[in-house]
C-alpha cells in the first residue's frame, strides 16, 4: 500500500465529503453519537476555501482520495478542524500522517502547537490523540472557547468534548 499526502487541489474537493461522511460511519457503533453518521459534511465550497488557502492536505492510497485534514492559523497555533479517514482506511496510520504534515506547516509558519476540540470519551478521538502526545487543555484561547460554543450550538453536548493541544518542540506520535 503507498500512501502519499500532499496539498489539497481544486480538483480533489469534489470527493472530500464523502470521505468525511464515510468517516463519520464510526458514530453508527455509539448509540449517543450515531446521529452523526447523518449528520452534514463540510462543502466542496468550503473545502476549495481551506485548499486555496493552503490548509488542506489530502491523504492518496494508491492513488485514491482516502483521507483528509482542514486547518486554521490562530495566533499561537494551527487548529484542527476536520479530520477524517475513510472508515475503509482507519486504523492504518493515515491520520498519524496527516496530523504529521499540519504539524510540519505550523513549524513553517512559527506556531508553536496544534490545537483540536474532539469528543472526550470515544476511543477513536481523546484518547487517539492523547497517544500522539496531545494534552488535554484546562485554560481555552479565545479561539478555543468560541469552537467550543459553536460545538454546543451545533447539539454537541459541553461535557461531552474537550480542546486538547500538541506542542511543537516534538514531532507526532513520538510521545
Amino acid at each position: 500500500m503507498n500512501i502519499y499526502i500532499r496539498p489539497t487541489t481544486s480538483d480533489d474537493v469534489a470527493a472530500l465529503p464523502a470521505i468525511e461522511r464515510a468517516a463519520g460511519e464510526r458514530f453508527r457503533d455509539d448509540p449517543d453519537l450515531a446521529w452523526l453518521a447523518d449528520g452534514e459534511v463540510i462543502s466542496a465550497e468550503q473545502h476549495l476555501d481551506y485548499a486555496e488557502r493552503g490548509l488542506s492536505w489530502l491523504a492518496l492510497a494508491n492513488d485514491r482520495p482516502v483521507g483528509f485534514i482542514l486547518t486554521e492559523a490562530h495566533p499561537s497555533s494551527l487548529f484542527i478542524v476536520e479530520l477524517s479517514v475513510d472508515l475503509a482506511w482507519q486504523g492504518k496510520g493515515i491520520g498519524r500522517q496527516l496530523i504529521a504534515r499540519a504539524a510540519d506547516h505550523a513549524r513553517k509558519l512559527g506556531l508553536t502547537s496544534l490545537t483540536l476540540t474532539t469528543f472526550r470519551n470515544v476511543p477513536w478521538n481523546a484518547p487517539f490523540y492523547a497517544r500522539m502526545g496531545f494534552e488535554m487543555m484546562t485554560t481555552l484561547t479565545p479561539e478555543l472557547r468560541e469552537k467550543r460554543e459553536e460545538e454546543t450550538a451545533h447539539g454537541l453536548a459541553y461535557e461531552s468534548r474537550c480542546a486538547m493541544r500538541l506542542p511543537l518542540n516534538r514531532r507526532p506520535g513520538k510521545a
